[in-house]
């Protein structure tokens, strides 16, 4: 399993899009990294799914993905090599003001609500990619989002064996993660986390 230092606040880059959180730029910044231009185009395909999971709205119609892929190319600096479905040549022009990420009805719930549409579609993801770097690079980010999530929402614990466990029950079984060998990232929650995180364990 790919491992990775401890990541600090201080030595991480700025956010080019804060909506669609860190998690989703380092996303985009494997993708360009990816040598096989198929292998780009499909995690580009990805990427754009877990942007729209991210949003509180339905985006069902063209001008609503388009400023999706816009804000893919934005969030990737204009270097990701792919067959953009949409004209992104003007995609610059709204970097200095983001469009506001349409919020999701709350009749629309997500299988497991304290991990949210982020996770649910990476657990998706990682049923059915192959094995590689790739995959563990995923993994990883997969295992680091779902332990924040469990810290901010207050389900119980964050215990690591807790994540293994669910990561893979929320896979059918096809993701064992080796508690042994696996280390999590220092999980540090912003101000804004943390009064989430304590407001959730008040109401308890």
């Amino acid at each position: 399993m790919n491992q990775k230092g401890l990541d600090y606040n201080t030595e991480r880059p700025a956010l080019l899009m804060p909506e669609y959180g860190r998690e989703i730029q380092k996303m985009v910044e494997h993708a360009v990294t990816v040598s096989d231009k198929q292998e780009r185009q499909q995690c580009a395909e990805t990427i754009i799914k877990l942007m729209i999971a991210k949003a509180t709205q339905p985006v069902n119609d063209e001008n609503s993905r388009q400023a999706v892929w816009d804000h893919l190319y934005i969030i990737s600096k204009g270097q990701l090599d792919i067959d953009w479905p949409y004209d992104v040549s003007n995609a610059e022009k709204i970097a200095g003001k983001p469009q506001p990420i349409p919020l999701i009805p709350a009749s629309q719930r997500v299988r497991v609500r304290h991990y949210g549409h982020l996770v649910e579609n990476l657990f998706e993801k990682l049923k059915t990619m192959p094995e590689g770097e790739e995959l563990d690079e995923l993994i990883r980010i997969t295992a680091n989002q779902m332990k924040r999530d469990l810290l901010i929402w207050g389900q119980g614990s964050a215990e690591d064996e807790r994540i293994f466990a669910d990561m893979a029950m929320y896979t059918d079984g096809r993701i064992q993660i080796d508690e042994h060998n696996f280390k999590f990232d220092e999980i540090r929650l912003s101000n804004d986390e943390r009064d989430m995180a304590n407001k959730k364990k008040k109401k308890k």
